[in-house]
């Protein structure tokens, strides 16, 4: 049913317990999985965030902490299966899961979400709602500790 889902993940709880479901499926499904971390470029560029740091140096430093990250989350989700790739990329995160989607074909995106709502949602916006509404692919959205939604 599923040749390629795409993971993406940002190594939270909810990304946890997504990369459960995502391996639960290709396991069944005998897909491929695409494991994807965005590294958010607009924070990058706040200088607010990065305060003196240079540029050059803030990113360098934030690749090396996502590969650090991705080899953690794939010894603790993914040991003992073998088919994965991982993809690490820079930009705005919904843009970026979208477009590395059509790129590498994926039948099914499989994305955590934290549930927020109310203010926080309206300040923090969803990458999940976003993805979710201009996927080229239907999208299962993993609520940490919560209920899933395959959205076609």
């Amino acid at each position: 049913m599923f040749t390629k889902i795409l993971l993406s993940t940002d190594f939270s709880g909810c990304s946890a317990e997504a990369a459960g479901m995502a391996r639960s499926l290709a396991e069944r499904f005998g897909s491929r999985i695409v494991v994807l971390h965005v590294l958010d470029e607009p924070a990058t560029l706040d200088p607010m965030f990065r305060g003196d740091i240079p540029l050059e140096m803030l990113r360098s430093r934030m690749e090396q902490f996502a590969r650090e990250n991705m080899d953690a989350f794939l010894a603790r989700h993914f040991s003992g299966f073998e088919n994965f790739d991982t993809m690490l990329s820079t930009g705005i995160p919904y843009r970026e899961i979208i477009g590395k989607a059509r790129e590498v074909a994926a039948d099914l995106i499989v994305i955590g979400t934290h549930g927020r709502t109310g203010v926080e949602h309206v300040i923090f916006g969803s990458t999940a709602e976003k993805v979710v509404r201009m996927a080229p692919c239907p999208v299962l959205t993993v609520r940490q500790g919560g209920k899933q939604f395959v959205y076609p």
